[in-house]
């Protein structure tokens, strides 16, 4: 049962991030797997539920990326001082798997496809692209450095100008992989940008990871 309701969720996810999510019907769906309509229909109750059931593994998978290398998880509001006392090498260190995760993880790139194509299709698609894409990022970033401000470790600048300025190049590079395929040499820029964002703003070289 669970091996049968994964393989439609990737399936589906697959579909979506090559035809868009208004281009694929739940009988495209269930023809692409070997299946009828109803049988796909004793795992989901319609395309809009397969759709949902996505959205909340990428939110899992985004806080278990967090997790991992020891970022905020929580928002903001809820947690700021765990946004003070993330370290910068930690912030460079994700910020380079983002770009790997964005660009070659299956169910990541697939998923920032399939947005990219209905975003300007659909006001709720074009929302959580931003949401996971532009805007999310930018304004995590910026509650990050904010912080790391307050307890002296960045200097004193705008949060959002610099939010912008460090996360803009990952922004771009991960929308140039789609087109060049190339990500060693992408991993490479980004690195240095990072290295020479932190050298740029911070107070004190020993918060330095470089």
């Amino acid at each position: 049962m669970g091996d049968t309701k994964e393989k439609i969720l990737m399936t589906a996810l697959r579909l979506f991030a090559k035809d868009g999510y208004e281009g694929v019907s739940v009988r495209n769906i269930a023809e692409e797997l070997g299946m009828t309509k109803g049988a796909l229909y004793r795992h989901y109750k319609n395309k809009r539920d397969i759709f949902d059931c996505i959205v909340e593994r990428m939110i899992q998978v985004d806080a278990e990326r967090a997790k991992e290398y020891e970022m905020p998880v929580e928002q903001y509001d809820s947690v700021p001082d765990s946004y003070g006392n993330t370290s910068l090498e930690d912030i460079q260190k994700y910020t380079i798997e983002q770009l790997k995760f964005w660009t070659e993880d299956a169910f990541a790139s697939q998923f920032r496809r399939m947005l990219t194509l209905e975003q300007y299709r659909s006001t709720e698609m074009a929302e959580l692209y931003s949401q996971c894409i532009v805007a999310g990022p930018v304004a995590y970033m910026e509650d990050l450095f904010r912080e790391l401000m307050k307890k002296g470790i960045l200097k004193e600048e705008n949060p959002r100008r610099l939010a912008v300025e460090y996360y803009a190049p990952l922004f771009l590079l991960i929308h140039m992989f789609d087109e060049t395929g190339e990500i060693e040499e992408f991993v490479e820029i980004l690195s240095n940008h990072t290295k020479n964002f932190m050298q740029k703003y911070v107070m004190n070289t020993k918060f330095l990871f470089l």
